[in-house]
């Protein structure tokens, strides 16, 4: 039978007994695995409980497999029997570590039915404490040793002991012979040390006596030269100590007379300061009156084009137009003097800004000469000042020889220099307001950068409502023109009803130049831009207004398909070719007034779809579609500027 010891440490318990009070108890817990071989392989777990102190406490716990599948299920246990020593050794750990706590987490306590612990059964119970409740981890039944175990363990216990005996004396032995030859060497380096020392002792007195009679000589005569040379001293620091004050005069009167010029300075800096305040306020209620009249011309600009979205549906009505054109050209003669006005108003806002910036920059370039000057004095003190504090620490250095001679001296110097310290935090309280004062300047700079940049804005705003204004102005003098074709064409419409009768007007290169559809009973001749509206469908009739002359038309449905489908190439009238020839200019828009811009501004009573552009492309060739055998016109023709 082989034994392996597992664990064998003194444990801390709280024994109970039956009407009696709980006391605490070391008692040594020595597990060990016993494994039997003969007849048949087995592992059994002996676990016996010992008092150091008391020789006949002993119990003991003999656990085998099948006892231990037992136990399993009587508690719970989800461990199996090779793993369940080790777990019980760390819970018997987790107990050690907290019996030295007034409240410790984990207990053992041996309880006994008995009112004392005398050869009864025992019970082994590890507990958990909490708030709630007690828990009990684990219980084991302990056994009390008989006549023959406590035998056996105190014949081991015999064993032990002796073994140790007989260790101990072979350990005394040896420490016995070491330390019987460290002592003989110790003694013979003894007695050759100590007659060392009897020589050295000779040699010392001697040599004492010698530097005792030397000394005498030489203090007598370093005293009489101290006594020469303090009076020398004495006489030099009078001195010094007059020139020191005079000079010390003269640098406070000069650090007074500047500090005076300083605070002058001062309040010179503070009123420039306010006065900058006063001007940056200026300018910020300046440009918040330029951002409202921005937003002014925002929801004019949201109104006009809620215009152009009513005036898109209006344009179908092809008299009513005419009218409201004319109307809306007035309209916006007197909004473009508004916007003249406007724009003038800005350029002097500009101005104004200019001048002013250019104003704060020479106050500002002022301010930061001033600074500098102001540092340089501040520079050129702190050194003075340095300077004084170095000769002064000199002087205290040479004043702690004789301080019991200058009390009264020296309390004027402490005096001197308490004002010196509050001088010197004057001067440190002026350099932080310099400071500040470079940090306002700083913040007024960022200011101005901040005004450039909104008076960059607004004048790119500026050239922006400039270039619009211009566009503007070239399509008022093309619907000029326009209205003054119209009119022409109406004169000629009723020129030729009287000489044409039914039949169309053929221009030089055979193609139509107004046709007339006397299929739908429309006799008079139509108008280049009448014949690219779209005409309604027959069965709706239209009411023309009584301003015009035209007659009431019921139009047929081959006039918007040949207007829908129509590629044919409009040939100018009559009177439109010469002027173009004769200037030999391109009097149109150019393409770029025809496409959609978003960050445009419409004017008011026109829109981005003015006179229907979008329907009028189809009917004007590219390069490619068009032959070299037909003169094309140029679009400047039916859109002169």
């Amino acid at each position: 039978m082989a034994a392996e010891s597992m664990f064998n440490r003194p444990v801390c318990m709280q024994v109970r007994c039956q009407g009696c009070e709980e006391r605490r108890l070391n008692v040594r817990v020595n597990i060990e695995l016993l494994s039997i071989s003969n007849p048949v392989h087995k592992k059994d777990l002996a676990v016996r409980l010992t008092d150091d102190t008391d020789p006949f406490f002993l119990y003991n716990l003999v656990i085998s497999e099948e006892d231990f599948q037992s136990l399993k299920s009587q508690q719970g246990l989800l461990v199996d029997f090779s793993a369940f020593p080790q777990k019980f050794i760390d819970l018997l750990q987790q107990c050690i570590q907290e019996q030295n706590k007034d409240i410790p987490r984990f207990l053992l306590q041996l309880v006994s039915s008995a009112s004392v612990l005398d050869h009864t059964p025992v019970s082994l119970n590890v507990v958990e404490t909490n708030p709630f409740k007690h828990l009990t981890h684990l219980s084991l039944k302990f056994l009390p040793g008989n006549d023959a175990e406590i035998k056996k363990f105190l014949a081991s216990c015999l064993k032990c002991l002796k073994e140790d005996k007989i260790m101990l004396e072979e350990k005394l032995r040896k420490t016995e012979e070491d330390l019987t030859r460290q002592l003989g060497y110790t003694q013979q380096s003894l007695s050759e040390k100590s007659r060392e020392l009897d020589k050295l002792k000779n040699e010392w007195t001697s040599y004492t006596t010698a530097l005792t009679n030397k000394h005498t000589q030489e203090l007598a005569n370093e005293k009489e030269r101290a006594l020469q040379a303090q009076a020398q001293y004495q006489q030099q620091h009078e001195q010094q100590k007059k020139e020191l004050e005079n000079l010390h005069q003269k640098s406070i009167q000069q650090l007074q007379n500047r500090l005076s010029e300083l605070e002058v300075i001062n309040k010179d800096l503070t009123e420039r300061r306010y006065k900058g305040d006063s001007t940056v306020r200026e300018l910020k209620a300046k440009l918040s009156g330029i951002e409202d009249e921005c937003q002014r011309a925002k929801q004019e600009v949201l109104s006009l084009r809620r215009e152009n979205a009513t005036l898109d549906a209006e344009c179908h009505e092809k008299e009513k137009v005419i009218n409201q054109l004319q109307t809306r050209v007035a309209v916006l003669e007197q909004e473009i003097k508004d916007k003249d006005q406007l724009i003038i108003r800005t350029k002097e806002v500009l101005d104004a800004t200019q001048e002013q910036k250019v104003i704060l920059e020479e106050i500002t370039e002022k301010k930061q000469i001033h600074v500098e000057k102001l540092e340089t004095t501040i520079k050129s003190l702190s050194a003075e000042l340095l300077k004084a504090n170095d000769i002064i620490k000199k002087l205290q250095g040479d004043l702690k020889t004789l301080m019991s001679k200058l009390k009264l001296k020296n309390t004027v110097t402490i005096q001197q220099e308490k004002l010196l310290a509050e001088k010197e935090e004057r001067l440190q309280k002026e350099q932080r307001e310099l400071q500040e004062m470079g940090q306002s300047l700083r913040m007024k700079e960022q200011e101005v950068c901040k005004l450039q940049e909104q008076l960059e804005t607004t004048v790119q705003k500026l050239e922006e409502s400039k270039q619009l204004l211009k566009t503007n102005e070239n399509v008022i003098t093309w619907l000029n023109k326009q209205l003054n074709e119209v009119q022409m064409a109406k004169k000629l419409e009723t020129s030729g009803s009287t000489h044409g009768g039914g039949r169309t007007a053929i221009s030089a290169h055979g193609m139509p130049d107004r046709p007339s559809f006397p299929s739908s009973g429309l006799n008079y001749p139509i108008s280049p831009l009448y014949a690219f509206q779209h005409f309604p469908e027959p069965g709706h009739t239209k009411t023309v207004s009584p301003q015009c002359p035209v007659p009431k038309v019921q139009f047929n449905t081959q006039l918007s398909k040949v207007n829908r489908c129509s590629d044919i190439q409009i040939v100018t009238a009559a009177t439109s070719l010469p002027a173009n020839k004769e200037n030999g200019e391109n009097l149109g828009l150019e393409s770029k007034y025809f496409k959609k811009k978003d960050d445009s501004i419409p004017l008011r009573g026109l829109s981005q779809n003015t006179l229907n552009l979008e329907y009028l492309k189809p009917h004007f060739p590219t390069k490619a579609q068009s032959s070299p055998k037909t003169a094309v016109t140029p679009a400047s023709a039916y859109f002169p500027g």
